[in-house]
């Protein structure tokens, strides 16, 4: 059952959490915690998402926080070190936060840099990863399909896993993945499954060879293992830079899905410089345990959020909640 409004208003704390490292263009991330009876569960939809989009984070929050909670089929999950779009200098300080991560997800066409930049990145967490590691990159759509082409040339020659969404558009995935099919580097997509309005559209259309998977963005672990079961293509259950809370929902999704081919991108609590519980969800010898997260009151008072933004992200929650209930 659904819980009121009121309800979850009562037990709303809006945080600011610092980051170790600017990601995605900010430098702190919001969150807004609540408590159900299953335990802590959280809304993050990013800031600049409108009302129906944010929406569907928030159906996953109350699935979490109030639903039937999923029955895992493996305790601990794999995860891979997350590297943000720093100087080939600064990589090794972000990989020695994954202990044991045996790989690593690595940003790259970030707007302001080149080419070359991601080059030299990737070509030093290769280096610090040895040849046994896996080293996958993201571009987040941020090429067209003759850029990623040329960038894939560019940084085939270390042993890339695969390539997360290298182009916006599923009719670009396609023909990038036409065009490259003949070097054996697969393409994941991510934005073209969790913000599409089809989120198997991609696999439909042969644009991709597997699949980053979110609960928040998706609506929760059902409807998620949902997409994954019509999909038919194998998964990285991945997360959305949330707090620990957030992370335990990604768990508990990564821990459900059938088969598990791909390390998952779950550890990202360590790109954090402050979290909501005492025992956050962080990578220890490469993975992360499936729990409910316990959180700290004096870590929800420490990083509150200030009045003025805690008043946004209440109005949010009320606007979503009306989405939903329409």
């Amino acid at each position: 059952m659904r819980p009121s409004l009121d309800d979850l208003l009562a037990s709303a704390h809006v945080v600011s959490l610092p980051l170790t490292t600017r990601f995605r263009g900010i430098d702190v991330r919001e969150a807004l915690i609540m408590r159900g009876p299953n335990g802590a569960t959280e809304f993050s939809p990013f800031v600049e998402y409108d009302d129906a989009e944010a929406a569907v984070w928030l159906q996953a929050a109350l699935e979490f926080g109030w639903g039937d909670e999923p029955t895992p089929v493996r305790e601990r999950i794999p995860v891979n070190a997350t590297v943000p779009a720093v100087p080939a200098s600064g990589v090794a300080a972000v990989l020695g936060r994954y202990d044991g991560c045996r790989t690593a997800k690595v940003k790259v066409a970030e707007r302001g840099q080149i080419l070359d930049d991601d080059v030299a990145r990737v070509r030093e967490v290769r280096r610090l990863m040895g040849p046994e590691g896996r080293v996958r990159v993201d571009a987040n759509g941020g090429w067209n399909v003759d850029e990623a082409e040329r960038a894939v040339h560019a940084l085939a020659e270390f042993d890339i896993e695969y390539v997360e969404q290298p182009c916006a558009s599923v009719d670009e995935l396609a023909e990038y993945r036409r065009r490259t099919k003949y070097l054996g580097i697969p393409v994941a997509a991510d934005e073209s499954v969790r913000k599409a309005s089809d989120p198997v559209a991609v696999a439909k259309a042969g644009a991709a060879d597997l699949l980053i998977i979110k609960a928040q963005p998706l609506g929760g672990v059902r409807r998620a293992l949902r997409i994954v079961e019509e999909a038919g293509l194998p998964v990285t259950v991945s997360s959305a830079l949330d707090t620990s809370v957030g992370l335990s929902l990604g768990a508990f999704l990564a821990a459900s899905v059938p088969d598990l081919e791909f390390d998952c991108g779950l550890a990202t609590a360590s790109l954090l410089a402050a979290d909501v519980t005492e025992q956050p969800l962080r990578a220890h010898d490469g993975a992360i345990d499936v729990r409910r997260v316990d959180v700290s009151e004096a870590l929800l008072d420490e990083h509150a959020a200030s009045r003025e933004r805690t008043a946004w992200w209440l109005d949010r929650l009320a606007r979503c909640y009306a989405v939903l209930g329409a």
